[in-house]
């Protein structure tokens, strides 16, 4: 099933983040200069932004993806809170739950910026344990929140919060409530996080914990099995450039490459990966399935600056690809840059949709069938008859446009992926050639008619027919042409 409509599921549903809170903000300018007093740049400053970040963004996260979040941890008593608190008003979705600590201040860090490069960073912290009053605050809120939270995040970024008295009783807590809990993790000793379902460290993160190397795939897997023994959770390990692979006891690896996007900013994609997986894992999808979702947002995370928030509807263009370079220059497309493509595809578990026709002088109706087509899959194929085919089935006056044109219009419309011909009847052909997930036809057949319905549901496949939409036709068009 395609996972861009599944996005729907994450509706409502409730995490429970508990970790450290704090603010990133942003200096953003030009370096035109080396100053006189000392061998540093003179940043001439241009704009300022600030933004949730650590816990905070992976509340705000979860709620742009549509979900709903108890965010738990501590502020201090100073304006970076007062910040903070308003950046979180303006999110109805994201319930607030902050203990105030008047002897500590919030947790800030500064990144100046020249053009796109950090020059320094400036970090604002206090990063003892927090106190037992706060501690009995933090477990009170874990105990009211259980009830009402799908699953629990805890995001450690060792600022105090997650002490080991309110690691055990978060793990508790979810145990008897039967709830996962994911870490984000920045302890070096894995044992500490004994009860979460999954750990989701980098590669410093995971080759510290464990004291060994993490560089190359086999390296990873040794890593990463030495952490499920410390730990009993499975380990997602984000990888860079790598994308991310994740390892479950007794089971073989899953790994995803990285989204091919130009990075701008790393800083905060790791929240953004964990409210991602989180989501998809209280939505009811599958481990591979909520992991891609994770994957594919923390694509997107890393082409903004800062602590990013990804919306929904970035991630579901994201997951759908419509933005992806891989489409072959050719339009129509050759049959080896189709082939090429769809071993791709299917290498990245994308589900492949495919649909055929004549599509001469494009209409509404053409358009609403290419929309439920796209949001049937993640992968749109169309393949039209080529002109000597469409003379064959309409008569000697059509096409009214040629195929060079036809395609060039289809393969403009959003959510199509790649466009192809075949001069055969029917394109039985090319659907044994390339074996689509998702046959879509429209609903004036019936699956008996439908040309490869019987190759497609012999491999697992499925077929949807797509509504029509009334009074739409293109032979009707040209003869409203001729009066």
């Amino acid at each position: 099933m395609p996972l861009s409509p599944l996005l729907a599921r994450f509706s409502g549903v409730r995490i429970a983040v508990v970790g450290d809170v704090m603010i990133d903000h942003h200096v953003i300018g030009q370096v035109g200069r080396i100053s006189d007093e000392a061998p540093v740049p003179v940043l001439l400053v241009q704009s300022e932004r600030r933004s949730l970040g650590g816990a905070a963004n992976v509340a705000a996260n979860i709620a742009a993806l549509g979900g709903r979040a108890t965010l738990i941890g501590l502020v201090g008593d100073d304006p970076a809170a007062a910040q903070i608190v308003q950046m979180l008003d303006e999110r109805s979705a994201v319930e607030p739950r902050l203990s105030v600590a008047k002897d500590r201040p919030t947790v800030a860090k500064t990144r100046y910026l020249g053009g796109h490069q950090q020059i320094v960073r400036v970090d604002r912290e206090h990063a003892a344990p927090a106190p037992a009053y706060i501690e009995d605050d933090i477990i009170a809120e874990i105990e009211e929140a259980a009830a009402g939270c799908a699953l629990f995040v805890a995001s450690d970024y060792g600022k105090g919060v997650l002490t080991d008295r309110v690691l055990a009783a978060l793990f508790a807590v979810a145990k008897r409530a039967a709830k996962p809990v994911i870490v984000d993790p920045k302890r070096m000793a894995f044992a500490d996080y004994r009860g979460a379902s999954v750990i989701t460290p980098n590669r410093k993160e995971l080759a510290q914990a464990v004291r060994m190397r993490t560089e190359t795939d086999a390296e990873a897997e040794r890593a990463a099995a030495a952490a499920i023994a410390e730990s009993g959770a499975a380990i997602l390990l984000t990888r860079s450039e790598k994308g991310m692979t994740l390892y479950r006891a007794a089971q073989p690896p899953i790994h995803l490459a990285a989204e091919a996007r130009e990075v701008f900013d790393v800083s905060g994609a790791g929240d953004t990966v964990v409210a991602g997986l989180a989501l998809g894992l209280a939505g009811g999808l599958t481990d591979e399935q909520a992991m891609r979702i994770a994957n594919a947002a923390a694509g997107v995370a890393v082409g903004k600056l800062g602590a990013a928030i990804v919306t929904r509807e970035e991630l579901s263009d994201a997951l759908k690809g419509h933005a992806a370079p891989t489409a072959p220059a050719a339009i129509p497309a050759p049959l080896e840059d189709a082939l090429r493509l769809r071993a791709q595809w299917r290498a990245e578990g994308q589900i492949v949709g495919f649909t055929n026709g004549c599509f001469d002088l494009l209409h509404a109706g053409h358009v609403a069938l290419i929309r439920q087509a796209a949001d049937a899959c993640d992968r749109l194929i169309v393949a039209l008859n080529a002109d000597s085919s469409v003379r064959k089935l309409k008569g000697p006056t059509r096409p009214v446009q040629t195929l060079d044109a036809r395609a060039a219009v289809m393969s403009a419309l959003r959510g199509v992926d790649l466009v192809l011909a075949f001069d055969d009847d029917t394109p039985l052909a090319l659907i044994e050639t390339l074996a689509p997930d998702v046959l879509i036809k429209g609903a004036d057949y019936s699956e008996a008619e439908i040309v490869g319905a019987d190759i497609v549901k012999a491999k697992g496949g499925r077929i949807v027919l797509a509504d029509l939409t009334a009074g739409q036709s293109t032979s009707a068009l040209v003869e409203k042409a001729k009066r």
